[in-house]
């Protein structure tokens, strides 16, 4: 499975604010604050939903609380031929280093 941090996260959002980061958690978790951008894509939700990862131009930032559930989503979606990264230490970590949430 590919992985980046946040910071690669964040510098790749600064070149390019249309990156394609599709965070994973529940909506009530992405209501509280999610990456800018980001989609809403719930894992629980992922099998019924995953053409509109595939409808994205790769590869895909997966993020999470903090990178479990977004490990998950990257493997299963890697098995079905997806371009997709995970984001280690998810949103908790792109928090607790003072960037910006929704």
């Amino acid at each position: 499975m590919h992985e980046i941090d946040i910071a690669h996260l964040h510098a790749l959002l600064q070149q390019d604010p249309a990156t394609p980061v599709v965070d994973v958690r529940e909506d009530v978790e992405y209501a509280d604050g999610h990456v800018p951008g980001a989609i809403s894509v719930p894992l629980s939700e992922l099998v019924a939903r995953h053409a509109e990862i595939g409808a994205l131009p790769g590869p895909v930032y997966l993020v999470c609380e903090v990178g479990g559930r977004s490990g998950q989503a990257a493997a299963w979606l890697e098995g079905q031929g997806y371009d997709v990264r995970n984001v280690a230490g998810g949103t908790r970590a792109w928090r607790e280093s003072g960037l910006p949430v929704e």
